[in-house]
């Protein structure tokens, strides 16, 4: 119990077509997408790169001025 079989899945999607309409599946299906790739996108963006010195100290092979 608690795993969705292949016939769950079917009635899910079934539901989803009734509901939706098969024109409206696809393009919140493509919208779905999309968020999840701006997103993986700005995570990205937001993290550092670990080969960050300390702040204050030069990374390697640089010189102070």
């Amino acid at each position: 119990m608690g795993e969705l079989s292949p016939w769950h899945w079917l009635i899910v999607i079934g539901v989803l077509v009734l509901l939706f309409g098969a024109k409206k599946l696809p393009e919140a299906a493509r919208g779905l997408g999309r968020s999840a790739r701006i997103l993986q996108a700005e995570l990205r963006a937001g993290t550092t790169p670990a080969t960050d010195p300390e702040p204050g100290r030069p990374a390697a092979g640089e010189e102070k001025e």
